[in-house]
């Protein structure tokens, strides 16, 4: 059943390794522009406040496949836009992990905002109090308790993230996606196979991934 395997034609192990890299790329520029966003939407400037806002509403409720696409048909093809990438695998590659990272940061940007409403309003009040700024109370004060409060929804976040990184095969960009939709259409007597590969392999991904933050969650909360 598996005999496709050992033909080396495909390149199971290559192409996981890529959604690897895709989702940890990703996944540290959402956490930094999902706590940028985070402190926009909290911020005491209504202009940042709008923005904040009117950047999560739009592109959380926007197709990821269409981000995607529209970085590549945009940026690249329209703009020449190519991020550094000396061949188009590279640009493919670095334009997914700016879509993924635009899309992912607005639900980092929520997750953060409900930790950030847990921490007690008194000790921002106290902060203040002492002379510290806005930006000292967010960074020294609030988000150390925010990130703590939220290890459990950020872990959630980042195996939606692992999951959606198969959208990258929409411009071409080879990681598992891809490879199973070219395993299905040589080895169409191997469907099963072929999914059972793919799900087992996304499982080792996201399983030990769940397991761990949950396990981090528990040994970092505030208690209140």
């Amino acid at each position: 059943m598996f005999d496709f395997l050992d033909s080396g034609q495909y390149d199971l192990l290559g192409a996981f390794w890529v959604t690897v890299q895709l989702t940890l790329y990703s996944a540290v520029g959402s956490l930094i522009w999902g706590t940028v966003l985070a402190g926009m939407r909290v911020s005491p400037v209504p202009l940042m406040r709008a923005f904040g806002t009117a950047y999560v509403n739009l592109v959380r409720n926007t197709p990821l496949t269409l981000l995607i696409i529209g970085c590549s048909l945009g940026l690249f093809q329209t703009l020449t836009i190519n991020l550094g990438g000396d061949t188009s695998k590279e640009t493919g590659f670095r334009l997914a992990v700016l879509a993924l990272t635009a899309y992912t940061g607005t639900f980092v940007c929520e997750a953060l905002r409900s930790g950030i409403n847990t921490v007690p309003v008194g000790q921002a009040e106290a902060a203040r109090a002492l002379g510290l700024s806005f930006f000292q109370v967010l960074t020294l004060i609030v988000l150390p308790q925010a990130f703590r409060a939220v290890i459990a929804p950020l872990a959630n976040v980042l195996i939606a993230l692992t999951k959606n990184t198969t959208v990258a095969a929409a411009i071409g960009v080879a990681e598992a996606a891809l490879l199973m939709k070219e395993m299905i259409e040589n080895e169409a007597d191997a469907l099963f196979a072929v999914f059972g590969i793919f799900a087992l392999g996304f499982c080792l991904l996201t399983l030990p991934t769940g397991l761990l933050l949950g396990w981090v969650a528990k040994r970092v909360a505030v208690k209140r």
